[in-house]
């Protein structure tokens, strides 16, 4: 497994800059999180181990939230990617904490997915004090799907919501095209047949219908992961980074109604 840490802290150390790197060279980073009329904004810095996570919380006022839920963003993102997703569940009831991954944006120490795994229960910990008379759910996007699968178990979520998500961290990484040959250098980590075979929560799958990274199968896949079975939607003309790039209500709006259940 040695060779396994290395690996994985120098490829995400690599792919995430090169992406986030990308993602400013063609404009597709807003501002980040700004005060918004109608909903109230915090910054923060959540302890993980010895690491200090960066973190925006975003909640309605005067109207308290309906539902809460943490966000687990993928490999090429930051928080800066994610406040109009935030915006967006505030507008419609929903108070959402986003962190960024040790070693990723302004997040002390380095990326390694044992770290990641305990960086989304720290973060938990801390929206369920931020929120602390609501339901609170659980949401991985992408890479974040496989840390959620992995840590719902360890967390009090009331519900579980994987997007644009795969079955296990080798089968993601053959939808990049990494070549079945190397599967030794790729760590068997997120594997959904471990990670919610005795998931009893109601779990959501929500995948792209025009997602070419990971395909459409995988989302029903995972379903079938399911100790008590989760529902899927497949939502028309929606690419795999298209939901939090230029977020939409028929994505996002399903998505609080079914969380503030």
């Amino acid at each position: 497994m040695r060779a396994h840490d290395i690996s994985f802290t120098v490829a995400f150390g690599c792919i995430s800059r090169t992406l986030i790197v990308r993602d400013r060279i063609f404009g597709w980073v807003g501002t980040g999180a700004t005060e918004t009329p109608g909903l109230s904004l915090e910054k923060l810095k959540i302890p993980s181990g010895e690491n200090l996570l960066d973190a925006v919380f975003l909640t309605p006022t005067p109207r308290p939230a309906r539902a809460a839920v943490l966000l687990c963003h993928g490999i090429g993102e930051t928080i800066q990617h994610w406040f109009p997703v935030q915006r967006l569940l505030a507008e419609n009831g929903v108070a959402s904490l986003i962190f960024d991954y040790s070693g990723y944006g302004r997040s002390t120490g380095k990326p390694h997915w044992e770290q990641f795994e305990q960086d989304a229960i720290s973060a938990f910990a801390q929206l369920e004090r931020m929120a602390p008379q609501i339901p609170v759910a659980l949401l991985g996007f992408s890479l974040g799907s496989g840390v959620a699968a992995a840590t719902v178990h360890r967390v009090r979520a009331e519900r579980l919501i994987l997007c644009q998500a795969f079955t296990s961290f080798r089968s993601a990484a053959a939808a990049c095209g990494i070549p079945r040959a190397l599967d030794r250098f790729v760590p068997p980590i997120w594997n959904a047949n471990t990670s919610l075979a005795n998931c009893k929560l109601p779990v959501l799958i929500v995948h792209g219908e025009k997602d070419r990274l990971f395909p459409v199968e995988m989302a029903h896949e995972l379903a079938g992961c399911c100790a008590a079975g989760a529902e899927v939607v497949l939502v028309p003309n929606t690419s795999h980074n298209q939901p939090f790039r230029k977020p939409r209500m028929d994505y996002w709006g399903m998505i609080s109604d079914w969380i503030a259940r």
